[in-house]
Protein backbone atom coordinates (compact mmCIF):
# COMPACT_ATOMS: atom_id res chain seq x y z
CA UNK A 1 0.00 0.00 0.00
CA UNK A 2 2.77 2.46 0.95
CA UNK A 3 4.73 1.77 -2.25
CA UNK A 4 1.57 2.32 -4.30
CA UNK A 5 1.05 5.64 -2.51
CA UNK A 6 4.62 6.63 -3.25
CA UNK A 7 3.93 6.19 -6.95
CA UNK A 8 0.56 7.92 -6.91
CA UNK A 9 0.87 10.90 -4.56
CA UNK A 10 3.01 13.94 -5.19
CA UNK A 11 4.97 15.57 -2.43
CA UNK A 12 3.16 18.90 -2.89
CA UNK A 13 -0.15 17.23 -2.03
CA UNK A 14 1.45 15.67 1.05
CA UNK A 15 2.82 18.99 2.28
CA UNK A 16 -0.54 20.71 1.84
CA UNK A 17 -2.39 17.88 3.58
CA UNK A 18 -0.04 17.98 6.57
CA UNK A 19 -0.39 21.75 6.78
CA UNK A 20 -4.19 21.47 6.62
CA UNK A 21 -4.31 18.86 9.38
CA UNK A 22 -1.94 20.82 11.56
CA UNK A 23 -3.86 24.07 11.14
CA UNK A 24 -7.20 22.35 11.80
CA UNK A 25 -6.20 20.22 14.80
CA UNK A 26 -2.97 21.79 15.99
CA UNK A 27 -1.15 18.49 15.43
CA UNK A 28 -1.00 15.60 12.97
CA UNK A 29 -1.92 12.14 14.31
CA UNK A 30 1.30 10.08 14.19
CA UNK A 31 -0.22 7.12 12.36
CA UNK A 32 -1.66 9.39 9.67
CA UNK A 33 1.58 11.37 9.53
CA UNK A 34 3.57 8.21 8.96
CA UNK A 35 1.24 7.17 6.13
CA UNK A 36 1.22 10.55 4.44
CA UNK A 37 4.91 11.33 4.85
CA UNK A 38 5.95 8.02 3.33
CA UNK A 39 5.20 9.77 0.03
CA UNK A 40 7.46 12.75 0.66
CA UNK A 41 10.72 11.59 -0.92
CA UNK A 42 12.07 13.94 -3.58
CA UNK A 43 10.59 11.91 -6.44
CA UNK A 44 8.37 8.81 -6.68
CA UNK A 45 10.52 5.71 -6.55
CA UNK A 46 11.18 3.78 -9.74
CA UNK A 47 11.37 0.01 -9.39
CA UNK A 48 15.15 -0.01 -9.71
CA UNK A 49 15.52 2.68 -7.03
CA UNK A 50 13.92 0.74 -4.21
CA UNK A 51 16.24 -0.37 -1.42
CA UNK A 52 17.43 -3.98 -1.53
CA UNK A 53 14.75 -4.99 0.98
CA UNK A 54 12.02 -3.64 -1.34
CA UNK A 55 10.94 -1.44 1.57
CA UNK A 56 10.26 2.31 1.56
CA UNK A 57 13.43 4.28 2.22
CA UNK A 58 12.21 5.69 5.58
CA UNK A 59 11.63 2.15 6.83
CA UNK A 60 14.99 0.97 5.48
CA UNK A 61 16.74 3.91 7.17
CA UNK A 62 15.19 3.23 10.57
CA UNK A 63 15.96 -0.48 10.31
CA UNK A 64 19.57 0.31 9.41
CA UNK A 65 19.86 2.64 12.41
CA UNK A 66 18.37 -0.07 14.62
CA UNK A 67 20.92 -2.56 13.36
CA UNK A 68 23.81 -0.24 14.20
CA UNK A 69 22.52 0.49 17.72
CA UNK A 70 21.52 -3.05 18.62
CA UNK A 71 17.93 -1.89 18.63
CA UNK A 72 15.15 -1.16 18.43
CA UNK A 73 15.24 0.05 22.02
CA UNK A 74 11.73 0.21 23.44
CA UNK A 75 10.46 3.75 23.89
CA UNK A 76 13.46 5.43 22.25
CA UNK A 77 14.15 7.13 18.92
CA UNK A 78 16.03 5.21 16.25
CA UNK A 79 18.47 8.13 16.13
CA UNK A 80 19.26 10.75 18.76
CA UNK A 81 17.84 8.36 21.34
CA UNK A 82 19.51 9.99 24.34
CA UNK A 83 18.21 13.48 24.97
CA UNK A 84 17.18 16.22 27.36
CA UNK A 85 13.98 18.24 26.99
CA UNK A 86 13.93 21.89 28.02
CA UNK A 87 11.69 24.92 27.50
CA UNK A 88 11.92 28.66 27.16
CA UNK A 89 11.07 31.58 24.90
CA UNK A 90 11.99 32.83 21.45
CA UNK A 91 12.15 36.61 21.08
CA UNK A 92 12.41 37.77 17.47
CA UNK A 93 14.83 40.45 16.32
CA UNK A 94 13.36 43.53 14.64
CA UNK A 95 14.87 42.59 11.29
CA UNK A 96 13.41 39.06 11.27
CA UNK A 97 10.31 40.34 9.47
CA UNK A 98 12.56 41.52 6.64
CA UNK A 99 13.16 37.86 5.83
CA UNK A 100 9.79 36.25 6.58
CA UNK A 101 6.24 37.03 7.68
CA UNK A 102 6.18 33.86 9.82
CA UNK A 103 4.27 34.57 13.06
CA UNK A 104 7.15 33.77 15.42
CA UNK A 105 9.21 36.47 13.69
CA UNK A 106 6.69 39.13 14.76
CA UNK A 107 6.11 38.27 18.44
CA UNK A 108 7.71 36.25 21.24
CA UNK A 109 6.56 32.63 21.52
CA UNK A 110 7.22 29.70 23.87
CA UNK A 111 9.64 27.01 22.71
CA UNK A 112 10.43 23.42 23.55
CA UNK A 113 14.07 22.52 22.95
CA UNK A 114 15.47 18.99 22.91
CA UNK A 115 19.24 18.49 23.08
CA UNK A 116 20.52 15.06 22.12
CA UNK A 117 23.30 12.64 21.30
CA UNK A 118 23.18 10.82 17.95
CA UNK A 119 22.73 7.08 17.35
CA UNK A 120 19.97 4.91 18.70
CA UNK A 121 21.95 3.89 21.79
CA UNK A 122 20.01 5.23 24.82
CA UNK A 123 22.98 5.07 27.21
CA UNK A 124 25.72 6.29 24.87
CA UNK A 125 28.36 8.21 26.88
CA UNK A 126 28.11 11.92 26.07
CA UNK A 127 31.86 12.22 25.37
CA UNK A 128 32.00 9.13 23.14
CA UNK A 129 33.33 10.01 19.65
CA UNK A 130 30.09 8.57 18.24
CA UNK A 131 28.09 11.09 20.30
CA UNK A 132 28.92 13.93 17.93
CA UNK A 133 27.49 15.77 16.11
CA UNK A 134 24.93 16.49 18.79
CA UNK A 135 21.38 17.56 18.06
CA UNK A 136 19.17 20.52 18.92
CA UNK A 137 15.50 20.37 17.92
CA UNK A 138 13.26 23.39 18.56
CA UNK A 139 9.47 23.60 18.59
CA UNK A 140 8.02 27.10 18.32
CA UNK A 141 4.51 27.19 19.81
CA UNK A 142 2.66 29.70 17.63
CA UNK A 143 -0.12 32.08 18.76
CA UNK A 144 -2.86 30.21 16.85
CA UNK A 145 -2.10 26.96 18.70
CA UNK A 146 -0.08 25.39 15.91
CA UNK A 147 3.67 24.89 15.92
CA UNK A 148 6.72 24.85 13.68
CA UNK A 149 10.01 23.04 14.19
CA UNK A 150 13.72 23.41 13.47
CA UNK A 151 15.93 20.33 13.48
CA UNK A 152 19.67 21.00 13.67
CA UNK A 153 23.00 19.31 14.41
CA UNK A 154 26.36 20.55 15.67
CA UNK A 155 27.91 20.22 12.21
CA UNK A 156 27.66 22.57 9.26
CA UNK A 157 26.63 20.23 6.47
CA UNK A 158 25.47 16.66 6.05
CA UNK A 159 27.45 13.63 4.84
CA UNK A 160 25.15 12.74 1.93
CA UNK A 161 22.85 14.52 -0.49
CA UNK A 162 20.12 11.92 -0.95
CA UNK A 163 18.08 9.52 1.20
CA UNK A 164 19.31 6.64 -0.94
CA UNK A 165 22.92 7.45 -0.10
CA UNK A 166 22.03 7.80 3.58
CA UNK A 167 20.62 4.27 3.69
CA UNK A 168 23.54 2.93 1.67
CA UNK A 169 26.01 4.57 4.05
CA UNK A 170 24.32 3.10 7.13
CA UNK A 171 24.25 -0.35 5.56
CA UNK A 172 27.92 -0.01 4.58
CA UNK A 173 28.83 0.73 8.20
CA UNK A 174 26.84 -2.30 9.36
CA UNK A 175 28.73 -4.57 6.97
CA UNK A 176 32.21 -3.25 7.80
CA UNK A 177 33.29 -5.17 10.88
CA UNK A 178 36.88 -5.79 11.90
CA UNK A 179 36.94 -9.16 10.13
CA UNK A 180 35.75 -7.77 6.77
CA UNK A 181 38.26 -7.70 3.91
CA UNK A 182 39.75 -4.36 2.87
CA UNK A 183 38.54 -2.14 1.45
CA UNK A 184 35.44 -2.53 3.60
CA UNK A 185 32.04 -1.41 2.32
CA UNK A 186 32.26 1.84 4.29
CA UNK A 187 35.78 2.51 3.02
CA UNK A 188 34.50 2.02 -0.50
CA UNK A 189 31.56 4.32 0.18
CA UNK A 190 33.73 7.07 1.65
CA UNK A 191 36.15 6.73 -1.24
CA UNK A 192 33.38 7.58 -3.69
CA UNK A 193 31.63 10.20 -1.54
CA UNK A 194 34.06 13.00 -0.63
CA UNK A 195 31.48 14.96 1.39
CA UNK A 196 30.88 11.94 3.61
CA UNK A 197 34.62 11.43 4.02
CA UNK A 198 35.07 15.05 5.08
CA UNK A 199 32.13 14.78 7.47
CA UNK A 200 33.44 11.71 9.30
CA UNK A 201 37.07 12.92 9.44
CA UNK A 202 36.32 16.44 10.72
CA UNK A 203 37.47 16.69 14.37
CA UNK A 204 34.56 17.20 16.78
CA UNK A 205 35.89 17.49 20.34
CA UNK A 206 33.48 16.84 23.18
CA UNK A 207 31.76 20.10 24.18
CA UNK A 208 31.85 21.59 27.65
CA UNK A 209 28.08 21.87 27.51
CA UNK A 210 25.16 21.71 25.14
CA UNK A 211 25.12 25.46 25.80
CA UNK A 212 28.60 25.93 24.27
CA UNK A 213 27.91 24.31 20.91
CA UNK A 214 26.86 25.89 17.61
CA UNK A 215 24.11 24.08 15.75
CA UNK A 216 23.22 24.21 12.06
CA UNK A 217 20.11 23.55 10.05
CA UNK A 218 21.76 21.72 7.17
CA UNK A 219 18.73 22.03 4.85
CA UNK A 220 17.66 25.22 3.08
CA UNK A 221 14.23 26.82 3.29
CA UNK A 222 12.52 29.51 1.22
CA UNK A 223 11.61 32.54 3.33
CA UNK A 224 9.10 35.13 2.09
CA UNK A 225 8.30 38.47 3.76
CA UNK A 226 5.05 40.42 3.76
CA UNK A 227 6.12 42.32 0.64
CA UNK A 228 6.45 39.04 -1.27
CA UNK A 229 10.24 39.03 -1.46
CA UNK A 230 11.71 35.55 -1.17
CA UNK A 231 15.19 34.34 -0.24
CA UNK A 232 16.65 30.92 0.46
CA UNK A 233 18.46 30.52 3.76
CA UNK A 234 19.75 28.03 6.29
CA UNK A 235 19.51 28.30 10.06
CA UNK A 236 22.48 28.73 12.38
CA UNK A 237 21.97 28.54 16.15
CA UNK A 238 24.91 30.14 17.91
CA UNK A 239 25.60 30.01 21.67
CA UNK A 240 25.67 33.39 23.40
CA UNK A 241 28.09 31.90 25.94
CA UNK A 242 30.58 31.10 23.16
CA UNK A 243 31.89 27.78 21.87
CA UNK A 244 33.99 25.71 24.28
CA UNK A 245 35.10 22.09 24.24
CA UNK A 246 36.82 19.69 26.63
CA UNK A 247 40.44 18.69 26.35
CA UNK A 248 41.06 15.08 25.39
CA UNK A 249 42.13 14.39 28.99
CA UNK A 250 38.96 15.90 30.44
CA UNK A 251 36.79 14.11 27.88
CA UNK A 252 38.35 10.80 28.90
CA UNK A 253 37.37 11.49 32.52
CA UNK A 254 33.87 12.83 31.77
CA UNK A 255 30.93 11.04 33.34
CA UNK A 256 28.69 9.13 30.90
CA UNK A 257 25.87 11.70 31.12
CA UNK A 258 27.88 14.83 31.89
CA UNK A 259 26.08 16.89 29.22
CA UNK A 260 22.63 15.78 30.33
CA UNK A 261 23.53 16.53 33.97
CA UNK A 262 25.33 19.84 33.39
CA UNK A 263 22.69 21.69 31.40
CA UNK A 264 19.93 21.60 34.06
CA UNK A 265 22.40 22.99 36.62
CA UNK A 266 23.40 25.76 34.23
CA UNK A 267 19.77 26.62 33.47
CA UNK A 268 18.97 26.76 37.19
CA UNK A 269 21.56 29.54 37.58
CA UNK A 270 20.58 31.59 34.53
CA UNK A 271 18.86 31.12 31.16
CA UNK A 272 20.90 29.54 28.38
CA UNK A 273 20.71 31.66 25.25
CA UNK A 274 21.30 31.11 21.56
CA UNK A 275 21.20 33.51 18.61
CA UNK A 276 19.00 32.24 15.78
CA UNK A 277 20.59 33.40 12.52
CA UNK A 278 19.66 32.93 8.87
CA UNK A 279 22.55 32.49 6.44
CA UNK A 280 21.31 33.71 3.05
CA UNK A 281 22.10 31.98 -0.21
CA UNK A 282 23.67 33.90 -3.07
CA UNK A 283 22.49 33.35 -6.62
CA UNK A 284 23.91 30.03 -7.73
CA UNK A 285 24.38 28.58 -4.25
CA UNK A 286 22.87 25.07 -4.15
CA UNK A 287 19.71 24.91 -2.06
CA UNK A 288 18.88 21.24 -2.68
CA UNK A 289 22.12 19.63 -1.44
CA UNK A 290 22.81 19.37 2.29
CA UNK A 291 26.47 18.48 1.63
CA UNK A 292 27.11 21.83 -0.10
CA UNK A 293 28.11 24.20 2.71
CA UNK A 294 27.81 27.87 1.75
CA UNK A 295 30.86 30.10 2.29
CA UNK A 296 31.13 32.07 5.53
CA UNK A 297 30.98 35.37 3.66
CA UNK A 298 27.30 34.93 2.84
CA UNK A 299 24.98 37.57 4.33
CA UNK A 300 23.40 36.74 7.68
CA UNK A 301 20.23 38.07 9.27
CA UNK A 302 19.63 37.95 13.03
CA UNK A 303 16.28 36.32 13.61
CA UNK A 304 16.15 36.46 17.40
CA UNK A 305 17.16 34.94 20.72
CA UNK A 306 16.24 31.49 22.01
CA UNK A 307 16.29 31.65 25.81
CA UNK A 308 16.12 28.27 27.57
CA UNK A 309 15.08 28.73 31.19
CA UNK A 310 13.57 25.45 32.42
CA UNK A 311 14.17 21.72 32.31
CA UNK A 312 11.07 19.63 31.74
CA UNK A 313 9.98 17.81 34.89
CA UNK A 314 8.76 14.73 33.02
CA UNK A 315 11.51 13.65 30.64
CA UNK A 316 10.68 10.09 29.56
CA UNK A 317 7.00 10.43 28.65
CA UNK A 318 7.40 13.94 27.21
CA UNK A 319 10.28 12.96 24.93
CA UNK A 320 8.55 9.78 23.82
CA UNK A 321 5.44 11.72 22.78
CA UNK A 322 7.27 14.52 20.96
CA UNK A 323 7.58 14.21 17.18
CA UNK A 324 9.50 16.99 15.43
CA UNK A 325 8.53 17.69 11.84
CA UNK A 326 10.63 20.21 9.86
CA UNK A 327 7.94 20.35 7.17
CA UNK A 328 5.25 21.75 9.47
CA UNK A 329 5.75 25.31 8.31
CA UNK A 330 3.79 28.55 8.77
CA UNK A 331 3.06 31.09 6.09
CA UNK A 332 6.31 32.77 5.13
CA UNK A 333 8.48 29.63 5.17
CA UNK A 334 8.51 26.88 2.54
CA UNK A 335 10.70 23.81 2.07
CA UNK A 336 13.43 23.75 -0.53
CA UNK A 337 13.74 20.86 -2.98
CA UNK A 338 16.42 19.24 -0.81
CA UNK A 339 15.57 15.50 -0.90
CA UNK A 340 17.11 14.93 2.54
CA UNK A 341 14.80 17.58 4.03
CA UNK A 342 11.75 16.10 2.33
CA UNK A 343 12.74 12.63 3.56
CA UNK A 344 13.28 13.56 7.21
CA UNK A 345 9.65 13.67 8.46
CA UNK A 346 8.90 10.28 6.95
CA UNK A 347 11.83 8.66 8.73
CA UNK A 348 10.95 10.47 11.98
CA UNK A 349 7.38 9.19 11.70
CA UNK A 350 8.57 5.60 11.27
CA UNK A 351 10.79 6.02 14.33
CA UNK A 352 7.86 7.54 16.24
CA UNK A 353 5.64 4.60 15.39
CA UNK A 354 8.35 2.23 16.60
CA UNK A 355 8.82 3.90 19.98
CA UNK A 356 5.08 4.37 20.51
CA UNK A 357 4.46 0.61 20.45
Amino acid sequence: MTIILQHKLQRGICTRLIALLDSRWGFVPPVLLALVLMTSAAEPFADDQLPPQDKPLPVAAVEALNALSGGPHAGFRANHAKGLLTSGTFTPAKQAVDLSEAPHFTASVPVLVRFSDPTGVPNLPDADPNASPHGMAIRFQLPDGSSTDIVSISANGFPVATPEDFVTMLQAVAHSGADVAKPTPIEQFLGSHPAALKFVTTPRPAPESFATLAYFGVNAFKFTNAAGKSRFARYQILPVAGEYSLSDADAAKAKPSYLMDELPRRIANRPVKFRLVAQLANDGDPTNDATAVWPDDRQQIELGIISVDATSAEQVAAQKALLFNPLTLPKGIEPSEDPVLLFRPAAYAVSFGQRAQ
